[in-house]
């Protein structure tokens, strides 16, 4: 699989929205530096790309329009109704931005965004992105891979674990008003799934900056597991030996687990978690087991039940 560094890629080579839109892509495949299924098919954003090459899933999927990837979407601090975060997070004010790093590492520090993220080479990826309702899109993100910023802070031996924190701020925040969940929204990650190619931190989609109601400007996407995983506008990173404790296991510990990995087998208490409807579609899918990257991430869980490590 062809990886085109952003600074190596002609203006003329950027693929137009209406070429997104239009065109079929074909998720998946084997690469040196992490593919996927839902792999992410690396676009290399050239329009006149005459082959996609096929994954572990094979299957073809259709990317989701821009319009619906921003205007239907879970982000609790601007409200809990799907259409809530692109009406209310025009109150976000993404620059200049902060974040912190510190836990267990050498080289802790408080960085401006930029300054983080500086050196960082982007690439443009597909991911499938499932959330718990069991809809589901494809997305172009642009982003790169945690493992190409978190050992800048040097982690210790201890750290075992990494975890994140979104903005605390209710005035720009107007659903963190309120008592729905326990805020600031936390998740975490054990670090082997930290640093594994599939697990990216997104800072753009189809082509353009990220939009606020979609985690500006910061976010994480882990593709294999639930939507409520990949947290959003983060503002720290924690290297911990302790696994976090995550916003959603505080809320309701039953139904929503540290590892949320898409599993079909195991249904959440309230619904059954086998199908999911793509936005768009009107006909259920079957899901697939870790959303169709058990050959890439499946490895991460050898020997673990995952009926009881959800």
């Amino acid at each position: 699989m062809l990886v085109k560094r952003a600074s190596d890629i002609k203006s003329s080579e950027i693929t137009p929205e209406r070429v997104y839109l239009n065109r079929r892509q074909f998720v998946g495949g084997v690469a040196a530096v992490g593919a996927a299924v839902s792999v992410p098919l690396v676009l290399g954003r050239n329009a006149n790309a005459a082959e996609s090459p096929t994954g572990s899933a094979g299957t073809e999927d259709k990317l989701t329009p821009y319009d619906d990837v921003t205007t239907y979407n879970n982000f609790y601090e601007f409200g809990v109704r799907k259409e809530d975060p692109a009406r209310n997070a025009g109150s976000l004010r993404t620059s200049p931005w902060t974040v912190k790093v510190d836990g267990e590492c050498n080289k802790p520090g408080e960085l401006d965004l930029d300054d983080l993220l500086r050196g960082i080479t982007t690439e443009e990826r597909v991911y499938r992105l499932r959330c718990v309702e069991a809809w589901s899109m494809v997305i172009p993100w642009e982003g790169f891979s945690l493992n190409q910023l978190l050992p800048r802070f040097e982690p210790t031996s201890k750290a075992k674990f990494v975890e994140f924190t979104t903005l605390l701020d209710p005035a720009q925040m107007p659903g963190q008003r309120s008592s729905v969940l326990d805020w600031p929204y936390v998740e975490g990650l054990r670090m082997d799934e930290a640093m594994h190619p599939l697990a990216i931190f997104a800072t753009g989609l189809y082509g353009r900056p990220l939009p606020n109601q979609n985690g500006a400007p910061f976010r994480l996407v882990v593709p294999w597991k639930y939507g409520f995983k990949s947290i959003k506008s983060i503002v720290r990173i924690r290297f911990t030996e302790q696994q976090p404790v995550n916003t959603w296991q505080v809320s309701n510990g039953r139904e929503y687990g540290f590892y949320s990995n898409v599993n079909p087998e195991v249904n959440h208490p309230r619904w059954t978690q086998a199908r999911e409807r793509r936005i768009g579609e009107f006909f259920k899918r079957r899901t697939l087991m870790f959303n169709g990257y058990a050959e890439e991430v499946g490895s991460l869980y050898a020997g673990m039940d995952l009926s009881v490590n959800y």
